[in-house]
């Protein structure tokens, strides 16, 4: 049988440049490989360019670029989708530059550059439409880096990368020839090209605050807060009774600057309720007390991704993935079990007791009695006045009305609480701070396992919580050192030093509010000046309550009644306010003939009132 052999093509001879090849690097000052930056960071560094010919340019371009990316594979043709959300640009002098500007051959130029990088995005970044206002607040926040880190896994998959990138470009605008219908007054325009490009990757781990604790609702499919479950020895025995698991949002994980240490670890509080049966609880063997016979806990991570802009949370609701929904949407989730979770004693439980089968209101809830209504039927025998007489007629007060049902029973009901510790394996995992970004997102759950058995009846109850990740150094704009200190027109600037944070002591108090040196009251946070604002100064001045101030010696209550009486009438606003000696009518008289307007109000506005400021 003959066999076919397919020969590879002979390779093709190299050809030999049209021009030697150009060289141009970027060096960032004090770099390796696995440092990570984060926000306040710096960067700086050289451009160096070495042409083996001679060059002309028109201008060098150095960029910190931020962009996302999605990628999707299918039957069709992939699709890739990138969203540039950060571009800042460093200024070059044109005294760096050679005039004219043409790169000689075998020269090398050195351009220095500088970037700090930023907490917040400018508005620009996220301008799309969204279905909840706060949402913005998340996209304007810097992602992470995700994907690309060296030798550390971030949970990530790689349909979903977030790059942060310095590109430094040497462009040549080239004149564009006019169409031919073009008219003879119009103006030329040209073309950007780029003659040389070098890129250098960076790792950053931006600062993030914690946010407030979810508000879950049984909509949320991705958690579950609470879950009840029955015992029973075997399947068709009674039911010894019903266990239930309860927990809140656990506070957030903080990570180190470069995700290599826990700053702080979560601890979950899970609240345990056990209420046997009325056959278990009236049994001779005593209380039952349930045992906690086992512990798990995990770390999930999910990573959500998508073609389009997203317009809502995706943890929240019922599913990411929405048949309605026309973008292309990808999610990923990987776990990561905890280490050292156990039980170490057994939680102690304290028992209350309860009553099933209410025969009244109040044994239903507790202060809750039934009150008359004020209204009489036909049917009171008590009627004492005929309808219509202006009185609400009396009647006897009743007892409060039986519901009728089952005899009332005391069950026994169990509660504890367990606390379990969350500690992070940032040994062998890179948690990236919990992010929302236009197109990306990343978030956490903990995932609890916990074994409950009571009298040789067994089960577990299993918990899905929301955990957030952030990373440390996070100040809000008006802690930070700069915006300490007030800018004042022709003031010298003082304040702490080196970046420091110090208490201001002229004339406040170490934790409480107080006034700037030059006097103008100024909110106090933590001991620490906020910058006042002159503007809304000015303002609470102008709204500053006014107080109004009666002066001493005008007549008591009292003596106002007798005096009134003995005039024959109410006592009028002239002789309320010191117009001693008049009655209602000479007060209107008086108040009149002054032309003062309103009768009465005379000595409100213009005689024995002091306005206070």
């Amino acid at each position: 049988m003959a066999t076919f052999l397919a020969s590879a093509p002979a390779p093709a001879p190299k050809r030999a440049a049209a021009f030697p090849r150009s060289d141009i690097k970027i060096q960032i000052k004090d770099h390796y490989s696995s440092k990570v930056y984060t926000s306040g960071s710096s960067l700086s560094g050289e451009v160096h360019i070495t042409t083996r010919r001679d060059v002309p340019f028109d201008a060098i371009q150095i960029l910190l670029i931020g962009h996302t990316k999605t990628s999707f594979e299918g039957m069709s043709v992939p699709q890739a989708i990138t969203h540039t959300f950060l571009k800042m640009s460093m200024p070059v002098p044109d005294s760096l530059y050679p005039s004219p500007r043409v790169l000689e051959n075998g020269k090398t130029y050195t351009i220095p550059f500088h970037f700090v990088i930023p907490r917040h995005l400018t508005l620009s970044a996220c301008n799309h439409d969204r279905l909840k206002p706060q949402l913005q607040e998340h996209h304007l926040l810097l992602p992470p880096s995700l994907g690309g880190w060296h030798h550390r896994d971030d949970m990530s998959p790689r349909m979903a990368k977030v790059e942060y990138t310095i590109k430094a470009r040497v462009v040549r605008d080239d004149p564009v020839p006019p169409p031919a219908n073009a008219q003879s007054g119009e103006q030329p325009t040209t073309k950007r090209i780029r003659i040389m490009e070098a890129t250098h990757n960076i790792q950053v781990l931006p600062a993030t605050p914690e946010d407030p604790p979810l508000s879950i609702t049984p909509a949320d499919k991705l958690y579950k807060m609470s879950k009840t479950k029955t015992l029973r020895k075997r399947l068709l025995t009674t039911k010894l009774g019903t266990i239930t698991a309860e927990a809140s949002q656990p506070a957030a994980a903080v990570v180190s600057s470069d995700g290599r240490q826990v700053v702080s670890t979560p601890t979950a509080h899970v609240k345990f309720t056990f209420t046997p049966s009325t056959s278990s609880n009236s049994s001779k063997k005593g209380v039952l007390l349930p045992i906690v016979t086992g512990v798990s806990a995990k770390i999930a991570a999910y990573t959500y991704f998508s073609s389009g802009t997203i317009s809502d949370f995706p943890d929240l609701g019922e599913g990411f993935i929405q048949p309605y929904v026309f973008d292309r949407r990808g999610v990923y989730s990987t776990a990561v079990p905890l280490r050292g979770v156990e039980v170490g004693e057994q939680p102690v439980w304290s028992t209350t007791s309860t009553s099933s089968g209410p025969s009244t209101p109040e044994q239903a809830q507790p202060g809750l009695v039934r009150r008359d209504s004020g209204y009489c039927s036909s049917r009171c025998s008590d009627s004492s006045s005929s309808f219509g007489s202006g009185f609400r007629a009396k009647r006897k007060p009743k007892t409060p009305t039986a519901i009728p049902g089952p005899s009332t029973t005391m069950a026994k009901t169990q509660t504890t609480t367990l606390s379990i510790p969350l500690p992070l394996p940032t040994d062998r995992k890179l948690f990236v701070p919990t992010f929302h970004s236009c197109i990306a997102s990343r978030v956490y759950t903990v995932q609890l396992s916990v074994s409950i058995s009571v009298s040789g009846a067994s089960t577990t109850l299993n918990l899905s919580l929301p955990l957030q990740v952030c990373v440390e150094g996070f100040l809000p704009a008006w802690e930070t050192p700069s915006a300490l200190l007030p800018i004042l027109d022709g003031a010298p600037a003082e304040g702490p030093q080196n970046g420091s944070r110090e208490t201001v002591t002229d004339g406040t108090c170490s934790e409480g509010c107080g006034t700037t040196p030059l006097g103008i009251s100024a909110p106090c946070q933590g001991g620490i000046m906020l910058p006042p604002s002159f503007e809304e100064a000015e303002a609470d001045e102008y709204l500053r309550p006014r107080v109004w101030r009666v002066p001493e010696g005008l007549p008591t209550d009292e003596e106002r009644r007798e005096r009134a009486q003995e005039m024959g009438g109410l006592p009028g606003y002239g002789g309320l306010f010191g117009l001693h000696g008049m009655g209602n009518q000479e007060g209107r008289e008086r108040t009149q003939a002054d032309g003062d307007g309103l009768p009465g109000y005379a000595g409100l506005f213009g005689r024995r009132v002091d306005l206070m400021s």
